[in-house]
């Protein structure tokens, strides 16, 4: 079972939150597709695009918003 939280920002965006909240992306609807962005945080606050602890995953194509593809693309949460 996934522990990943997607919480819909907009009808092209969502938020990404690992099981205990932390806030490691968005998934942005591009040309159809859905694409992780990964986001970070620096220890003041200033958020790192691209960073965090999904970074090797920035960019990632997913098939759809489900709790299968989340898993898939990002392991169990």
């Amino acid at each position: 079972m996934s522990s990943w939280k997607i919480t819909p920002v907009n009808d092209r965006v969502c938020r990404l939150t690992d099981g205990q909240g932390l806030h490691v992306g968005n998934l942005k609807l591009i040309d159809g597709k859905w694409k992780f962005k990964a986001v970070g945080y620096e220890a003041d606050g200033g958020v790192v695009p691209g960073g965090g602890p999904l970074t090797g995953r920035h960019d990632a194509v997913l098939v759809a918003l489900d709790a299968a593809s989340i898993a898939a693309a990002f392991g169990p949460g």
